[in-house]
């Protein structure tokens, strides 16, 4: 678990299971789903005992407004009272929302599951995908996870898109740290050049990471714009390039994303 010290908490530290991003799960189900994870991490800790109302109680006087009020609010995919992007979907909250829940309930039929309509509903689903455990013992309730969640993919029928998200979100979690150390470099080190002429023998040596980590790394900033590699004139694919072979790095620097997230994994346990 990794703790989030944002979130307040009078008596207890607030907790995310390391696998949730990796996972894609928040991908797949509405925006409560985060928030649920949190307060069943929470609940998993030592020391805890008692239903997830408990838990809320405790924390934050029964109602959290980050999970809908408390567990019998209802399931959305999108703040309700939050600024709508029309950039991202023109189409509108109203319809967005159709549309995602209209997919969601499709591929929770066809696995067998119930659509769920509450966060309490969405715990119950946790319980039966075994992302969580509940357990009545002499002292109380005890919620526990996995060490390892249990992926989307292997649970549900994904449709095309939601898999190529997932497949996305996935190899940026992997490539986001090389990414990082390759920009570094070439900011701290080259001062943000224009063009650069290298191999990515070179690039693994000055990053301290191997040219294989490298060539992902080129192939996650070309594939989202903000770089260009060629060869002589002629565009070249990152992921064909051989470790020795000479090429011209060129970074969109006005394009290129400049704040990436930074995942802090701990490995000492759920």
């Amino acid at each position: 678990m990794t703790e989030n010290p944002s979130v307040p908490g009078p008596r207890r530290d607030m907790a995310i299971h390391n696998g949730w991003w990796p996972s894609g799960w928040e991908h797949v189900l509405p925006r409560q789903g985060f928030p649920l994870t949190m307060l069943i991490g929470t609940a998993s800790q030592s020391g805890f005992t008692g239903s997830l109302d408990d838990l809320l109680q405790e924390i934050f006087d029964g109602d959290w407004h980050m999970i809908g009020g408390d567990l019998d609010g209802e399931l959305t995919f999108s703040w309700p009272d939050g600024e709508w992007d029309y950039e991202d979907a023109p189409e509108g909250r109203e319809a967005s929302e159709a549309k995602r829940w209209k997919s969601f309930g499709a591929m929770l039929t066809a696995a067998g599951f119930p659509v769920p309509a509450t966060v309490r509903d969405l715990s119950e689903l946790y319980l039966a995908w075994g992302l969580a455990y509940r357990e009545e013992t002499p002292d109380g309730t005890r919620w526990t996870m996995p060490a390892v969640l249990p992926l989307p993919d292997d649970l549900l029928p994904l449709d095309a898109e939601l898999t190529r998200r997932l497949d996305r979100a996935r190899r940026t979690t992997y490539t986001g740290p090389l990414v990082n150390a390759l920009i570094t470099h070439l900011v701290d080190d080259l001062g943000e050049p224009q063009e650069v002429l290298t191999s990515l023998d070179r690039l693994a040596v000055a990053t301290g990471r191997d040219a294989d980590e490298i060539r992902l790394a080129l192939a996650d900033l070309v594939e989202s714009g903000d770089a260009r590699v060629r060869r002589g004139q002629e565009p070249a694919d990152p992921e064909r390039l051989e470790a020795h072979q000479r090429f011209r790095l060129a970074v969109e620097w006005e394009h290129f994303d400049g704040p990436r997230t930074h995942l802090s994994v701990r490995t000492d346990g759920v």
